[in-house]
């Protein structure tokens, strides 16, 4: 019996190819964007979860108040290190984990820059960072250092790198005792080596160990299994509030899990993060998902009722009601059973592409009872629903009434049938509306105002070296006119590093406003090409600029200070006068609005150094002629730089990976719309082929059929629209209101979407009805 029903699936797949392409083609290919889109989801909430304690492990933050505004960061005192061990129990560790840096790492003759954090020893008895060789209890001496194997590997090839010296930046020497496995790609932490927290508390660090003031320095905590961390997280905060004597900061644990997801804040509160992503995705998962099925639940009803007249003689020769069932729903089954493993090879054949896309290592984890056990939940799931209908509707005919051709069979079917392609219009012009805001908002913040000139602006890594030698590599670089002006900063144009709160004349007794600082060299504002609004730059001609000060305007406006130029701004106990104003320049976030800013001159002060090159036609050629100047100065570190214009772009790398994956996976959404709603109109223009021709043996006209057959479909396009019109507009009017810098949610998009798919569907329904509409009607009345 089985292997009988089994020969009548294939024999039906095979008779007719075209709707067995589109039924498991279509449904293949949902399911594949599904499960892309699952793999990237499932990557991004399992962030950090390789750690087998990831659930008691956090950071500290805190939130401090500016002007009745609450700011969240992750840096906090270096006081709770030590005292938090000791302060409540349920606080099992803590350690410092040091902002990671980029070093030069020096054995023999290799030198290579990487990424460095240094951490206090507890850290690798928290996290775990596999260690292939060496123990975590290297950190406690001072002159260890722990490199993970591609960075060993860089160093010392494959000679054994245990033991051996490394020199960083130039200056110490450390012994390798130990190697990490490199780290996983979904780790909050970035690191090519670890060196010992003892070495930076020997200086600053050792000054500020009983301090609650200084928030420079990053604490992760481990917590006893069990802790109710609202409970502890109000006793910290009381703490906090009695060590700093203010009544309105809070300190908080953010759980591990919560780092990558949420790692956003708002006025003292969570506002997102990557989840917003996360979310966004799961929907268009879900959306395409429920397309592709919905096509092969109409595509498999319709061709099912074809199948009336073979119900009515099995059940006349004797098949019971259930034995129908079980072929309907069972073949149902198998087909998407089908598609299923169809999508498999699909999705193993685009995911290397795929993970260049989304910058990840996405593999399909075969290894998993789970995986398996949703897949099977799924198959049987959708065939069941794909199989229902003619399983319990057409084994329930007479076969009497079915045989002598009385039964009109379908009319149950189209009503739903109806619906759900109302559905797939409503899901398609939701993922359209979406694609287009998201793509506008991008140009919309990519072309802001930055308030600076990125073209021909590179930054380059600063050293002790460079430094000592910045004047003469300035001399020659302009000399030789590779370089129009060039200047040294605390932190690049793209990013800003220092924090401070300020007094100003006027300044109301509540009033504290956050600052951004940058400390800067000569010629800034000119390198940059920042426009000055009032007064000067900073020059060598004034003696007096190592206590001058230039705000941006957006400092001016928050200080509501009217003659700003010669202004006395207190910072760290000491009066700076303001010399100049220049114009807002967009370091931060290119979402968010500009914050206020002052600039300090030290040219000693020297993280980054920005020069801007000369107009060239062979950019290689001067690119080669820096190099060779900074290799002169600074012999001892590898030369590489950065475009500006480059860096800046990376700003937007989530939003436009967002961008792209949402009209990759509309685009596709689409697609299946269209290949269901063509498998579609042919059947129904095959339904009704002796209508067609009776019409026009009346005399109806070409145009008057294809109308006919088209008003229904255009009428589900309609209705779907309807339905995500204003549903659209909430969902992401919602989504916009999360940027400072924001497009307005425009009607016409709607419109667009709208339109685009009335055309789609006019555009393939007419195919098929104007076929039907120019075939011969003695050929389909032939019969009668």
């Amino acid at each position: 019996m089985f292997t009988n029903y089994l020969k009548i699936a294939f024999r039906n797949l095979t008779r007719n190819p075209m709707y067995s392409f589109i039924n498991i083609g279509g449904l293949a290919v949902g399911i594949a964007c599904s499960l892309l889109i699952t793999l990237w989801v499932w990557d991004e909430v399992t962030f950090d979860r390789f750690h087998k304690n990831a659930d008691h492990l956090g950071k500290l933050m805190v939130t401090d108040y500016f002007s009745g505004k609450a700011s969240t960061f992750m840096s906090v005192p270096l006081g709770p290190y030590e005292y938090l061990k000791t302060f409540d129990s349920r606080i099992k560790n803590t350690a410092v984990a040091y902002w990671s840096n980029y070093y030069l790492l020096s054995a023999g003759e290799n030198r290579i820059n990487k990424w460095g954090q240094f951490v206090s020893p507890e850290f690798l008895q928290m996290f775990q960072f596999p260690l292939l060789k060496g123990s975590a209890t290297a950190l406690n001496d001072p002159k260890s250092v722990l490199l993970t194997e591609s960075t060993a590997t860089a160093l010392f090839g494959k000679s054994e790198a245990m033991g051996q010296t490394i020199r960083l930046n130039n200056s110490d020497d450390y012994k390798v005792a130990g190697i990490l496995k490199d780290l996983p790609a979904n780790s909050s932490f970035s690191f090519d080596f670890l060196a010992p927290w003892i070495v930076y508390a020997e200086g600053q660090a050792k000054r500020n160990k009983n301090n609650w003031d200084d928030e420079s320095y990053p604490i992760v905590v481990e917590l006893q299994p069990g802790t109710d961390l609202a409970d502890l997280n109000k006793k910290l905060t009381a703490l906090f509030r009695e060590k700093k004597k203010d009544e309105k900061c809070e300190m908080f644990i953010q759980p591990l899990k919560e780092w990558r997801l949420y790692s956003d804040f708002e006025n003292g509160k969570p506002a997102g993060g990557m989840i917003e992503s996360v979310r966004l995705f799961s929907v268009i998962a879900v959306f395409i998902l429920l397309i592709a099925c919905i096509n092969f639940m109409n595509l498999a009803t319709a061709r099912s009722e074809r199948r009336a007249r073979e119900v009515g003689i099995r059940k006349t020769i004797g098949s019971r009601r259930r034995e129908l069932i079980g072929q309907f729903v069972g073949e149902s089954v198998m087909v998407v059973a089908i598609a299923f493993f169809a999508a498999l090879v699909l999705t193993e054949l685009v995911l290397p592409a795929y993970n260049m896309l989304v910058s990840k290592k996405l593999s399909i984890g075969y290894g998993s009872p789970w995986f398996w056990v949703s897949s099977a939940m799924f198959i049987l799931t959708v065939g069941f629903f794909a199989g229902s209908y003619p399983a319990f509707y057409l084994s329930s005919f007479n076969p009497v009434k079915v045989l002598k051709g009385n039964l009109n069979v379908g009319q149950g079917a189209i009503a739903p049938r109806k619906m759900l392609v109302s559905l797939q219009f409503f899901f398609s012009i939701f993922l359209m509306v979406g694609t287009i805001v998201i793509y506008t908002q991008i140009q919309h913040v990519k072309n802001r105002e930055v308030g600076y000139d990125r073209q021909n602006l590179i930054m380059v890594n600063a050293n002790v070296e460079m430094g000592k030698n910045f004047q003469a590599i300035e001399k020659e670089l302009v000399s030789a006119h590779l370089a129009s002006t060039l200047t040294v900063s605390s932190s690049p144009v793209t990013d800003i590093y220092g924090n401070n709160t300020l007094d100003w004349p006027g300044k109301l007794p509540n009033q504290e406003v956050l600052f951004a600082r940058v400390v800067t060299g000569y010629n800034y504002a000119q390198t940059m090409g920042i426009k000055l609004l009032e007064g000067r730059d900073f020059s060598e001609n004034f003696k007096s600029d190592s206590s001058a000060m230039i705000l941006n305007k957006a400092a001016v406006d928050a200080m509501n200070l009217a003659n700003p130029v010669g202004a006395q701004i207190k910072l760290w106990s000491k009066n700076w006068t303001v010399v100049g104003v220049i114009d807002n320049v967009l370091m931060d976030s290119p979402f968010g609005e500009v914050r206020p800013g002052f600039f300090l001159l030290n040219p000693d002060w020297a993280e980054v150094v920005t020069m801007r090159l000369e107009k060239t036609n062979d950019l290689p050629a001067t690119l080669a002629g820096v190099e060779s100047v900074f290799k002169k100065y600074n012999p001892s570190h590898p030369f590489e730089y950065h475009f500006v214009d480059q860096q800046f772009a990376k700003k937007f790398a989530a939003i436009n990976l967002t961008g792209t994956l949402a009209s990759l996976f509309a685009f596709l959404a689409i697609f299946i719309t269209c290949l269901g709603l063509f498998g579609l109109a042919t059947f129904t223009a095959e339904q009704r082929t002796k209508e067609i021709g009776i019409r026009k043996v009346m005399g109806a006209s070409t145009y008057s059929i294809v109308s006919l057959l088209s008003k229904d479909f255009a009428l589900l396009v309609l209705i779907g629209f309807v339905v995500a019109a204003p549903v659209s507009w909430w969902a992401l009017n919602n989504y916009l209101q999360t940027y400072h810098y924001r497009i307005g949610m425009a009607w016409w998009v709607i419109l667009i979407a709208g339109l685009v798919a009335f055309v789609l569907t006019l555009v393939i329904v007419s195919t098929q009805t104007i076929r039907a509409a120019l075939a011969n009607p003695s050929e389909s009345l032939r019969s009668e």
